[in-house]
């Protein structure tokens, strides 16, 4: 078995057994909603930038009643792509055949990685983009097609998730200082078509784009820590922990150590780069959580490769690496055994399926939790795409403009129109969630007269239209 099979069989059980986070919901909704015709931003809100529903709606489309599953497999497949573009960027570059493949390798023990590949967000996607970018970029020679390439790779990241678009904005610097080497024209080229893919999204729903992509991540993460008694999460020192935190678990913090004071050595000019774009896209979103360094993570482990090839590490260093090799996959070990995972997911869709069967229920579901709905064969309600996350917040949008863009916030719901079915108990402790949220929808659902329909497991409840 080759090493890219065996990766790409640990990765895929990895993103099957791994526990369901409330986090996923709003990315499998989003591709759902997609592949069933609606636009984020002007059918349902979306938030982050535009790329990745559209990507992977054909996914969803295909998978039916297992998107959930389908675009966790995806992800891990996203993962898998980037290790080995680590490894192709650092062998392009002038590291060993041998320390190419064991840099990949600790890039891949990182739990920063294996949290980001093993569940169905947009971190996956991204990331691979911009791993094979840079080892597009680190070539020595480079045609138009390739100079284009590399634009419209990291063009694609930015268009999935914002923060890349520091590392493409740094790339952008190198190739005008290098332009006879990089062809900065085309690889405006390559950037361009992007461009107007996300100029289009923002010229259907400006209102949409600007509040998913800008207003929303700058102003809920404040009100939410603040409300919830967590403000401390939101200080300066805590973002310098949880920095150091996350990279610790994994090898990238003894990485970026070696790499930052590594003498004698010719280091790579543009792997440092873009470790320093990574660094700001890491640290400039309060909080900070592990999926923020993930761009921080090829050029760095790259950077290493080439560093220990002009300079080999010594013994303890070998043994330090192994034990932050460790640290990086406790947690995901600790994850899987603490049971859930795909097969919870599916368990608990075809129980909620029977159950909407039995009682008669018709129509979208309003729920905290829309990946689930996927598996019930039944419409996700576009006001609810977002999961617990806009649901949660106070005031940030005005009655009339929750209805332009179709938004439910905790405050409306007593007034807010519900579908036919209503869902609840995805949105909890067992999830990473708040049952309180949850509540809030049930109790909604209770007002209006809706009849109470247990599923079996005990963990779900349906409320179905009088």
């Amino acid at each position: 078995m080759t090493g890219a099979a065996a990766l790409s069989l640990i990765f895929l059980a990895l993103a099957l057994l791994r526990p369901i986070d409330h986090d996923e919901s709003q990315y499998v909704a989003a591709a759902v909603l997609t592949a069933h015709g609606l636009l984020q931003y002007r059918d349902y809100a979306y938030l982050q930038t535009p790329l990745q529903p559209l990507l992977l709606a054909p996914v969803a489309a295909l998978a039916g009643s297992l998107a959930w599953p389908a675009l966790r497999i995806v992800n891990a497949l996203f993962g898998v792509v980037a290790v080995i573009a680590v490894a192709g960027a650092a062998r392009t570059a002038g590291a060993s055949r041998w320390l190419a493949v064991v840099a990949a390798g600790l890039f891949a023990t990182t739990d920063i990685l294996l949290f980001s590949i093993g569940t169905a967000r947009n971190d996956a996607l991204p990331a691979a983009c911009l791993a094979v970018a840079l080892w597009l970029a680190l070539r020595p020679a480079r045609t138009r097609a390739v100079a284009a390439a590399i634009g419209g790779l990291l063009a694609a990241a930015t268009a999935a998730k914002l923060s890349y678009a520091f590392p493409a904005l740094a790339y952008g610097g190198y190739a005008l200082v290098d332009a006879h080497r990089q062809r900065p024209g085309w690889v405006l080229a390559g950037v361009a078509p992007l461009a107007l893919f996300v100029a289009w999204t923002l010229w259907l729903a400006p209102q949409g784009f600007a509040f998913g992509v800008f207003v929303f991540p700058q102003a809920a993460p404040d009100q939410y820590y603040r409300a919830a008694g967590r403000a401390w999460k939101l200080t300066a020192s805590a973002k310098i922990i949880d920095f150091v935190k996350f990279l610790a678990l994994g090898p990238a913090l003894l990485s970026l150590i070696v790499v930052g004071i590594a003498r004698g050595t010719r280091r790579p000019v543009l792997p440092l780069v873009l470790i320093i774009a990574g660094l700001f896209a890491a640290l400039l979103p309060t909080p900070t959580w592990r999926q923020y360094l993930l761009p921080l993570l090829p050029p760095l482990f790259v950077a290493l490769a080439l560093v220990w090839t002009r300079q080999p590490p010594a013994r303890w260093l070998r043994v330090a690496m192994a034990v932050f090799v460790g640290a990086g996959l406790a947690p995901s070990l600790i994850a899987i055994a603490s049971g859930g995972g795909m097969v919870t997911a599916i368990r608990d869709g075809t129980a909620i399926r029977t159950a909407m069967d039995r009682a008669g229920a018709t129509g979208a579901v309003a729920t905290l939790s829309p990946a689930f709905v996927p598996a019930t064969a039944r419409a996700i309600d576009p006001r609810f795409a977002t999961g617990p996350f806009y649901f949660r917040s106070r005031g940030l949008l005005s009655p009339a403009d929750e209805r332009a863009l179709t938004l439910v916030s905790r405050d409306r719901a007593a007034a807010a129109p519900l579908p036919p079915t209503v869902l609840t108990g995805g949105e909890g402790p067992w999830t990473s969630g708040d049952a309180a949220l949850d509540q809030l929808l049930a109790d909604r659902a209770r007002g209006a007269g809706y009849r109470k329909v247990a599923v079996p497991g005990d963990r779900f409840t349906l409320w179905i239209e009088p």
